[in-house]
């Protein structure tokens, strides 16, 4: 299988590809762009990924509407409201889709919509319809202002790029996110924007969204809220020239390897960038009798809130991470349970066979205070594995969602 290289990129990396960001109004802060527009020269194939929550933002609802051809050629997306729970939310949605599709001279169904931030707040088309002529105006192969156009309580933009080669031919996937609270599994508040210009049928191109996030976007939790304005749009334009993916395959496998990069960096990104996180949580789970049982438990010890408190203090009290094994809903052998906590400043085992051992308090705190921290749990009861992202629970969590609304 080819190498897949990381490169300097975002989502305006891959051929046919340009976006923009402007500040048009919805945001009361004019230094915050609130307003985003991604465009494909080349109407392209489209696949997208939603939330699992009952209550849906009316972007959704259409952005599902129009992909259900398996096409797009464009994504527009604001910040600062989410467009949900409005009363003529699918109104806005679809004059957002109209306004662009006029602008770019396509058709409006081939537009992806997408909003994010406050909930139940109406939302004006006025300052959306002034700022798309911007939008359209300025769109170039930089990417800086659209990632920073989706932001909410994101501290950094968060964007990744890898090349690959198809047959010979070199192919490029890039991508921009938004995700720091209400992020939890199946689904968080995250709007990912993926963008290719590999050469692959619409109906491949779902089959390796839906499969990816499973192991990358469906093993993020932050603060264990899902939204309801989640999603993951990939559009692929094919523009890279290569012969269309059209079935299994080690093409196929190349692109599911490539984009497999882009998400689990996004992943990562969005963990570490938690609302008042001030540590990224990496819990890797093996020896679980499947990988079914490996996700429940990862998500599981990411997702305790006292798990996290005790990373935040870098207190090595690993009972609490036994303790959320322990409801999992995984059967489990505590007997042959081990657990390890691990970061650039080392590696130290604290729990052997589900009981504690000796260790050192200090080395601990040490490899704790750490930016990234890893949980290693093995398990000896089989094969399964995987990983889950997920971040420490702070004060300035509660300060930041305290007064979010207003």
């Amino acid at each position: 299988m080819t190498d897949i290289k990381i490169i300097d990129g975002s989502v305006c990396t891959a051929k046919g590809f340009t976006a923009n960001g402007v500040h048009c109004g919805i945001r009361k802060n004019r230094e915050k762009k609130d307003l985003s527009l991604i465009y494909s020269e080349k109407r392209a194939t489209a696949a997208a990924v939603y939330t699992t929550n009952l209550v849906k933002g009316a972007p959704l609802v259409v952005t599902k509407q129009h992909l259900a051809n398996g096409y797009a050629q464009a994504i527009i997306c604001n910040s600062g409201n989410a467009n949900t729970c409005n009363a003529n939310g699918t109104q806005i949605a679809e004059e957002m889709s109209s306004l662009v599709a006029r602008s770019l001279k396509i058709d409006a169904q081939d537009v992806v919509v997408a909003s994010t931030g406050v909930i139940g707040q109406p939302l004006e088309i006025k300052p959306i319809a002034d700022g798309i002529p911007y939008l359209v105006q300025g769109l170039s192969k930089s990417s800086v202002e659209a990632s920073e156009g989706i932001l909410t309580t994101d501290t950094i933009p968060k964007e990744i790029a890898v090349s690959f080669d198809i047959d010979g031919v070199e192919c490029k996937i890039g991508g921009i996110a938004k995700g720091s609270g209400m992020i939890h599994p199946n689904m968080a508040t995250m709007l990912v924007f993926i963008t290719t210009d590999c050469a692959i049928s619409s109906k491949m191109l779902s089959k390796a969204l839906k499969t990816d996030i499973e192991s990358t976007f469906n093993m993020v939790s932050v603060d264990g809220d899902t939204s309801t304005n989640d999603m993951v749009t990939v559009l692929a334009n094919g523009m890279a020239g290569n012969n269309e993916i059209t079935s299994d395959g080690p093409a196929f496998d190349t692109f599911m390897k490539a984009l497999n990069t882009v998400n689990m960096h996004l992943c990562r990104m969005i963990a570490g960038d938690g609302e008042g996180a001030t540590k990224l949580l990496e819990c890797t789970v093996s020896g679980a009798k499947d990988n079914k049982a490996a996700k429940a438990i990862a998500k599981s010890v990411v997702c305790s809130s006292l798990t996290k408190a005790a990373m935040f203090g870098a207190d090595a009290n690993w009972g609490r991470v036994l303790c959320a094994i322990g409801y999992s809903g995984v059967e489990v052998d505590v007997s042959k349970v081990a657990v390890y906590f691990s970061s650039n400043k080392g590696k130290i085992i604290v729990c052997e066979n589900g009981a504690g051992v000796d260790f050192s308090e200090e080395k601990a705190k040490e490899i704790l205070l750490e930016r990234e921290i890893d949980i290693i749990i093995t398990l000896g009861d089989g094969n399964g594995d995987a990983t889950a992202w997920g971040c420490d629970l702070t004060y300035d969590y509660v300060k930041i969602n305290g007064d979010y609304r207003t």
